[in-house]
C-alpha cells in the first residue's frame, strides 16, 4: 500500500487544529496556554466617622452671673497686719462698702463692686483704695493705700453682733457722721466726725445700736452697700 505523502500529512494535522479550536469556542473550554485571571475582590466599604457637634458654651455673662450669685451677703471685719486699724466690708448683691478706721483721726469709707471671681477695687474719697479678694465667702484678705500708707488686711466674716455701723445726724447744729466696726471678740474701732473735725468715738450698743454722742442719743445703723 502506498503510504500518504508530507503533504497529505500536514494538512491532516490543519484540520485537527481548526477543528479544535473550533470545539473549544463552543464549549467554553480554555486550553492550558491561556491565561486566568482571578476576579479583583471589591473594596471594602469605607467606615465614616462622623464628629459629634460641639455643643453652644454658656456665654460669658451668664458664667459671671453664676459665679456671682454664689458669693454671699455678708460683712466682714478683721485688723490690719501691724495691727494699726481695723477695716469692715460690707458685701450685697455683688456691691461693696468698706470702712477703714483707726479709731483717732484717720478714716475712709470706700465703696464699688465684687467681681465674678472674688476680687474688688473700693475707691473711696482723697485717693484712698481697698483691693482685696472675698476667699469661699468665709475671709476678705487685701490692703488700703491711704495717705502714703500701705495697710495690709484680713477680715473675717461677720458673727452677730460685729461688723460695720453708721449713724449720721445734725447734733447742736454740726454735721456727725460716725463709723463703727465691731470685731468678732467685742473690741470696737470708730470715729465721729463733727463737721470735719474727727475724734475717737463712743461706744455703741451692738444689739441696738444705741450711742450718746455730745449728750444726744443715736442710732447706729448696720452698713448696707
Amino acid at each position: 500500500m502506498k503510504r500518504p505523502g508530507p503533504l497529505l500529512t500536514l494538512l491532516a494535522g490543519l484540520l485537527l487544529g481548526l477543528f479544535m479550536l473550533t470545539l473549544n469556542a463552543t464549549t467554553g473550554t480554555k486550553t492550558a496556554s491561556s491565561s486566568y485571571q482571578e476576579k479583583s475582590p471589591s473594596p471594602a466599604p469605607t467606615k465614616t466617622t462622623v464628629s459629634p457637634i460641639p455643643l453652644p458654651s454658656p456665654s460669658a455673662s451668664a458664667s459671671a452671673s453664676a459665679s456671682a450669685s454664689k458669693i454671699a451677703d455678708a460683712s466682714y471685719a478683721g485688723r490690719t497686719a501691724d495691727d494699726s486699724s481695723s477695716v469692715a466690708v460690707s458685701v450685697r448683691d455683688g456691691r461693696a462698702i468698706a470702712y477703714f478706721c483707726d479709731g483717732h483721726s484717720k478714716e475712709s469709707w470706700l465703696k464699688g463692686r465684687v467681681n465674678a471671681d472674688g476680687s474688688m477695687k473700693l475707691t473711696g474719697s482723697h485717693g484712698a483704695v481697698l483691693n482685696g479678694t472675698l476667699q469661699d465667702n468665709r475671709r476678705i484678705r487685701g490692703a488700703v493705700d491711704l495717705d502714703g500708707g500701705h495697710y495690709a488686711f484680713t477680715a473675717q466674716r461677720a458673727v452677730k453682733g460685729s461688723g460695720l455701723y453708721r449713724a449720721t445726724a445734725t447734733v447742736r447744729g454740726a454735721k456727725v457722721d460716725g463709723g463703727w466696726i465691731v470685731l468678732a471678740d467685742g473690741r470696737q474701732v470708730g470715729i465721729v466726725d463733727r463737721d470735719g473735725k474727727p475724734s475717737a468715738a463712743p461706744r455703741i450698743d451692738p444689739e441696738t445700736g444705741a450711742v450718746t454722742v455730745d449728750g444726744q442719743q443715736l442710732t447706729a445703723n448696720p452698713v448696707v452697700p
